[in-house]
């Protein structure tokens, strides 16, 4: 049904909307896939057109996070630190105002809730 749509509105050529996801969806997934390997040091070198298009060079600090069946590597922005009186007030707050106390154990009991997900 969307492949007649398209083809009645003229997005995509005839040919194309009639074998619809059957010509879209090879050239979706052939994107080039490199390889590296780990080093004995546990280093693993990115391939140059991988740091190239992302504009990363020497000294880029990554975070490292595992997703289960395996890692994702993000760059660590790094911009200028923000000092507690910079920020204090800019958030809108929604009721009274909290305790040192209660503070305390949302964060304890965000913390036990991520670490049962498995995040920490």
């Amino acid at each position: 049904m969307q492949a007649v749509c398209r083809q009645c509105l003229g997005i995509l050529p005839d040919h194309i909307a009639a074998e619809g996801l059957t010509y879209i969806l090879p050239r979706l997934t052939s994107m080039s896939m490199e390889t590296t390997r780990l080093s004995s040091k546990g280093q693993i070198i990115l391939p140059k057109a991988v740091r190239d298009t992302h504009r990363w060079g020497p000294g880029t600090d990554f975070s490292v996070e595992n997703t289960g069946d395996g890692v994702l590597l993000r760059p660590i922005r790094k911009g200028q630190p923000s000092r507690l009186e910079d920020v204090v007030g800019c958030l809108p707050v929604k009721g009274s105002a909290r305790s040192i106390a209660e503070m305390d154990d949302a964060i304890a009991a965000e913390l036990r809730d991520r670490r049962d997900r498995g995040r920490y």
